[in-house]
């Protein structure tokens, strides 16, 4: 039965990837494939489907910066927004019922606001993938968004603790025993190397984290962020994340071949999706007009926007929860899993093209710009700079360093990893923060000077987009950037790119280089 269900998924998956669009769309549709020819929800695809979802927890608390919620384009933004969503939208439904019962059937006031509670919810696993796949989960705009995802769990843990009446147990207050218990998770971390045991830990954390919060009555998803949260500041965080990034898209297969499974619309159930769908627009709007009240920049609050223009996994948790309470109609169920499928599949394809859409409307949008800047927000300065090294990873840094033994300081850096770069600075160096895709950027940076780009970043896509906004803001000079494979050394030739170093051909040839130089100096050293 799972290799069936598997096996659809690949069929679906490659086949919308082919057609240009994410493999999560295919797994959406396949799952709703299945459920026409009879299939049913399966608990060994239940478990896969939890399983992906905790391990993504726990990676997004692995990158996550527990200070970014305390700022108020944060909690602010997401509080202001759920509230002002909440009455509007149940307002809206309780209208449209009254208006068209054969549709939305007889809604109280109470269901209402249960859907529009349901409803505004952002699914992290949607908007986690889509930055993950465009490499933007580390930007402003990125940052953001986790930050915004991360209070509405809480928020629903607030919930589940209301509605349900389970209290957290008296045994909760012993949670505050992982701080003492830090260091030695720490050190357990430091043993497990670089190979196989390094997932393996990773599993077993963020599984313990789920099932400790799980005993003492608190959502055990929010057991498993928290502990990524915990071991952030980690030299081996992102190394450790890394390494379950295969095993978590794999997992979360199932959860999206889980929501085509829950149930088949009927045609009026069809049709009040889609009207709950064109909510999103509201969704996006508001978002977008708190975030610029809150002084942020036209495009973080576009972006950021955008991304969170969807509908949660955990609105059909609400939807269930309400249901089994006689709150709602069973019908509702349904039309909350086809809404969320939607919604995940609008998100996925709006997003791809959203840098260039921005192009076209920025200054219309920069008109609900506010005055002021947020410190984050200032636009940085480089001096006398030359060469410019964007993306600071392991390559980045290796070609920043070489670089800068022959130029010194006419050689730049920059990412859009704030902590990065902060501690980059501690050690001297001449970087900066900033997103190379943000062409607000470049036309506020003077790169006049630089001769070279080198673009060490793993996604091709940023390398191409980034490429786009580099002659788009006039510059003139060469743009060099690395690849992994062959494919995509001729796709940023194409794009513009002057110079493209295949990844692994490039290391193989440093290294017999680097090799044979040592030998010759030992022969010619032997030799005197």
């Amino acid at each position: 039965m799972e290799y069936l269900f598997l096996l659809f998924a690949f069929i679906c998956g490659l086949s919308v990837k082919m057609a240009g669009v994410p493999p999560l769309v295919g797994y959406l549709l396949a799952g709703f494939i299945l459920n026409a020819m009879g299939y049913a929800m399966t608990d060994s695809l239940q478990s896969i489907a939890d399983l992906g979802i905790t391990i993504m927890l726990f990676t997004i608390g692995l990158k996550l910066n527990i200070r970014d919620l305390s700022k108020p384009e944060v909690w602010l933004g997401s509080v202001s927004h759920s509230l002002i969503w909440v009455g509007v939208i149940a307002g809206l439904l309780y209208g449209l019922a009254f208006l068209f019962s054969a549709f939305f059937g007889d809604l109280s006031l109470q269901s209402a606001l249960l859907i529009a509670f349901a409803l505004s919810f952002s699914s992290t696993v949607c908007v986690i993938k889509v930055l993950e796949e465009s490499g933007e989960s580390k930007t402003r705009h990125g940052r953001l968004a986790i930050g915004i995802l991360v209070m509405q769990d809480i928020f629903a843990v607030l919930f589940l603790v209301v509605a349900t009446g389970k209290i957290p147990s008296v045994w909760a207050l012993g949670l505050l025993a992982a701080f003492p218990l830090l260091p030695l998770l720490n050190r357990i971390i430091d043993q497990s190397g670089h190979g196989e045991l390094l997932p393996l830990t990773g599993f077993v954390l963020a599984l313990g984290g789920y099932q400790v919060f799980d005993l003492v009555n608190i959502k055990g998803d929010l057991g498993a962020l928290l502990t990524g949260v915990l071991l952030a500041r980690h030299p081996k965080a992102t190394e450790l994340s890394k390494s379950l990034l295969s095993f978590k898209d794999l997992f979360l297969i199932g959860f999206f071949l889980s929501i085509g499974l829950t149930a088949l619309p009927d045609s009026t159930m069809i049709v009040t999706a889609i009207v709950l769908c064109g909510f999103l627009f509201i969704k996006s709007a508001l978002f977008f007009t708190l975030f610029t009240r809150l002084k942020l920049r036209a495009r973080t609050s576009y972006l950021t926007s955008l991304v969170l223009s969807n509908y949660s996994e955990f609105g059909l948790i609400v939807g269930a929860l309400a249901v089994s309470l006689g709150m709602l109609a069973q019908q509702w169920l349904v039309v909350l899993a086809l809404a969320v499928s939607l919604s995940f599949v609008i998100t996925s394809l709006l997003y791809r093209n959203s840098h260039n859409h921005y192009l076209k409307i920025k200054k219309d949008i920069q008109k609900f710009e506010k005055p002021q800047r947020l410190k984050e927000d200032v636009y940085p300065v480089i001096t006398q700079a030359e060469f410019l090294v964007i993306g600071m990873g392991r390559v980045g840094t290796g070609a920043f360093h070489s670089l800068h033994k022959l130029a010194d300081n006419a050689v730049w850096g920059m990412d859009a990893d704030r902590s990065k770069i902060q501690l980059l600075q501690k050690q001297g160096l001449n970087v900066i923060c900033g997103d190379g895709e943000d062409v607000d950027l470049w036309d506020n940076l003077d790169v006049s000077r630089v001769k070279l780009v080198l673009l060490a970043l793993p996604s091709i896509d940023d390398a191409v987009n980034i490429t786009r906004q580099l002659k788009f803001s006039g510059y003139h000079g060469k743009i060099a950037a690395i690849a992994r494979y062959e494919d995509e050394v001729e796709r940023l030739l194409e794009r513009g790119v002057d110079k493209v170093f295949n990844f692994f051909t490039e290391a193989g040839l440093g290294f017999a280089e680097e090799s044979l130089s040592y030998v010759n100096e030992e022969t010619q050293r032997t030799a005197e």
